[in-house]
């Protein structure tokens, strides 16, 4: 089944090159069915890229999925152009209305800044606290899922003594779990953040759940026992490319950053990174679509506002 998306949306080209079925807004309205409903906040400065990093992994699954967009009004984006932000993103007063099936938000690299030292962060806190009247099921994503887990249950996030990144191998706590089904014992998955949480700290709370975490990388994917939150702490939608765009980057701005943990090839920064953690991704997402937003959510998600 498609993923609906925008007319003109940049992404489109591309997936549709990697035979991934989308379907724009003219061709979607002639069918008769409720598609999936899923508003992704995104917090990342290179919209586009995000954005096809996502569709991708949303799009490939049996079902059918309605996308929106929503940035932030509280912060002017910089690396992305305002015509693209004006003619597919929404801000929060559009949809503060509407119910959706699922939720994802992603990173940002406001990291190493207190969540109340970020300018749009009130205005986050606003879309946190409707979704739990307004979303069934949240996937949160690096810097989102610890600013979520922060929001929802007052875990911290602590300073890593340099910045992980790499792909990092995680041993999945509980392959029963609707989340983890399909997976192996041992995961692949990116990350790329200056702080992280603890075990402990998640520990404290009854309510969570620890699905997978690595010795060298720590705790990559919590659950809410309901259903209603997950928080993953890698990056499972990167590209090939993506760790190595931003190692390039990071040294073209002098900050002499360590090699991407088991990325480069003989970690040989020339050569093509190999991509091994996409099957993983892939049954992630597909795994939260159907487990925790497909199944679980009410036909009519007017009947969300009353749910607890």
């Amino acid at each position: 089944m498609p993923i609906k998306i925008q007319n003109g949306l940049p992404a489109q080209k591309t997936l549709e090159s990697e035979n991934i079925f989308v379907m724009t807004n003219d061709r979607a309205v002639s069918q008769d069915i409720r598609p999936l409903k899923i508003v992704i906040v995104n917090l990342m400065p290179n919209k586009i890229e995000t954005e096809t990093q996502l569709l991708r992994l949303l799009g490939n699954t049996p079902l059918q999925v309605d996308i929106e967009l929503l940035q932030m009004a509280t912060h002017t984006s910089k690396n992305t152009s305002a015509d693209h932000l004006t003619n597919f993103y929404k801000v929060f007063d559009d949809i503060k209305d509407q119910y959706y099936d699922g939720m994802i938000v992603t990173g940002a690299p406001v990291e190493k800044l207190e969540f109340e030292q970020v300018d749009y962060w009130e205005e986050l806190c606003e879309i946190f606290e409707w979704s739990k009247k307004h979303v069934y099921s949240t996937f949160n994503i690096c810097w989102g899922a610890q600013a979520a887990i922060y929001y929802h249950h007052g875990v911290p996030k602590h300073t890593l003594d340099e910045k992980l990144s790499g792909v990092y191998v995680h041993r999945v706590m509980d392959i029963f779990h609707p989340l983890m089904r399909g997976f192996d014992d041992k995961i692949l998955l990116p990350h790329s953040r200056y702080t992280g949480v603890h075990r402990s700290d998640i520990r404290e709370h009854d309510e969570l759940e620890i699905l997978a975490s690595s010795n060298i990388a720590g705790v990559a994917i919590v659950a809410n026992k309901n259903g209603r939150q997950f928080y993953i702490f890698g990056h499972a939608e990167y590209d090939r490319n993506t760790l190595a765009g931003e190692y390039f980057r990071d040294c073209n701005k002098g900050l002499k950053p360590q090699l991407p943990y088991n990325y480069f090839p003989g970690n040989d920064p020339r050569a093509l990174p190999a991509l091994t953690w996409r099957s993983y991704a892939t049954i992630l997402y597909s795994n939260w679509l159907n487990y925790y937003v497909y199944q679980r959510t009410p036909y009519d998600l007017n009947e969300l506002k009353d749910m607890q």
